[in-house]
């Protein structure tokens, strides 16, 4: 069986669903289902015209179970591929449990009420996965994602201990916008502006947001941009995984503009996710903030520029300390000239298909509830390339790694654990 469910029809789902009617041979019956069909209607016309392949839609609301339900028992899809809101994450899962359905989304568990993401809601369902003989891939976009399997593809063949892992995600791209987010507003927002959390010592080290800053100079030529230790969701299913880990950390590049703007939303109340009352209704901040900005789905047209997502891991092989860099480079004008989405959508879509594809064809597949690290990294870096996300992989030197100053703890941090 080949059918496949795509549950979202924003950025992502536009470049899941043009990916996986690519691979026409493997997906041989596409489904797009959201809340709004119109929504859907629209990518599968794009699809019908640049690549000739027709994918079906469906009305569904993600948030109600048995709707959900109902709509897998009577289609018998393989896999559901989540591209929906984090939120989500749970109703699915359920659903998928209730209608024998093998499932795969892009990004943790988020409750709607609590600015926290975490595994510990999708691990959860490790036994009724397993007893169901059903597999949960969880994370299957960049970061989470294809950054987890650059860790363990250079685990695999460049070390023999890994002992310190930096994530570096830059995107140097500019949509002309005063203030945007590449992806969901909220969701952005939300995870820009919580403590930052990194793994030291054995445990998680808590530091104030974005309190933590260095200079990265991308490789081949794309630029040099300030990053910002934050916290992801990755460093909590590597940590656990990678029990030789020191310290782990994630950095993200914002410009100025993006923090200034950042910070007068917050110190005006824009960014809370506590309802307000407002002419007799109760209206989220947020979520009101998130209407007001251009939706990201129409960035692509407008973006130029490029992204560069890599790690950087330090460790031994041979009983000698080395550094490997496994990096990406995507250009949003390409990005959209392909699939129509800028890179960010691009960059989480492709590998969602990658790992459903890789689900469809068994070499990914096992009853329970798995991060992309814990099989077998060499087909998926292998489609990476064969998919439009070709990857390199470099050794560094220590006056390289000390020269981003990723090895310090600022002095004057007030960490709490």
């Amino acid at each position: 069986m080949s059918k496949v469910i795509i549950i979202g029809a924003g950025g992502v789902g536009n470049v899941v669903a043009h990916k996986c009617a690519q691979q026409a041979g493997t997906f041989t019956d596409i489904i797009l289902a959201s809340r709004r069909e119109s929504k859907c209607k629209d990518i599968a016309d794009s699809i019908k015209q640049s690549i000739g392949v027709v994918i079906r839609t469906a009305q569904v609301d993600a948030d109600k179970v048995p709707e959900l339900t109902r709509l897998l028992k009577a289609e018998k899809p393989f896999l559901v591929i989540n591209v929906a809101l984090p939120y989500q994450d749970l109703t699915i899962m359920d659903a998928c449990l209730a209608a024998g359905v093998h499932y795969l989304d892009t990004a943790n568990y988020e409750p709607l009420d609590t600015a926290k993401f975490e595994y510990k809601w999708q691990w959860a369902y490790q036994d009724k996965f397993k007893q169901a003989g059903l597999t949960a891939l969880l994370g299957s976009g960049f970061d989470p994602g294809a950054t987890n399997v650059f860790t363990s593809y250079l685990a695999k063949h460049y070390f023999d201990e890994i002992q310190t892992l930096d994530i570096i995600d830059v995107n140097g791209g500019d949509h002309g916008y005063p203030f945007a987010t590449n992806f969901n507003p909220e969701i952005n927002i939300r995870e820009v502006s919580a403590e930052c959390r990194h793994w030291e010592n054995k445990q998680f080290v808590t530091t104030p947001a974005m309190s933590k800053k260095a200079s990265f100079t991308c490789p081949d030529g794309v630029g040099t941009y300030n990053i910002y230790r934050m916290y992801h969701e990755e460093l909590e299913s590597l940590s656990r995984h990678y029990p030789s880990l020191k310290r782990a950390q994630f950095w993200m590049s914002f410009s100025d503009n993006y923090l200034k703007h950042l910070e007068v939303l917050e110190n005006v109340g824009m960014t809370s996710i506590e309802a307000v009352e407002y002419e007799g209704q109760k209206i989220v901040p947020i979520q009101l903030l998130a209407k007001l900005l251009p939706d990201p789905s129409t960035l692509g047209s407008r973006t130029k520029g490029k992204t560069c997502i890599g790690t950087v891991v330090q460790g031994l092989k041979d009983g000698q300390r080395k550094i490997m860099y496994c990096y990406q480079i995507s250009d949003h004008e390409s990005c959209y000239s392909e699939v129509q989405s800028q890179a960010i959508s691009y960059t989480t879509g492709v590998p969602a298909m990658i790992g459903a594809k890789l689900m469809l064809e068994k070499q990914w597949l096992a009853p329970g509830v798995f991060n992309m690290e814990q099989f077998d990294p060499d087909p998926f870096m292998a489609a990476m390339t064969a998919y439009g996300l070709p990857w390199k992989v470099v050794e560094l030197d220590d006056f390289s790694l000390d020269n981003l100053n990723l090895n310090d703890v600022n002095l004057d941090e007030q960490a709490s654990t």
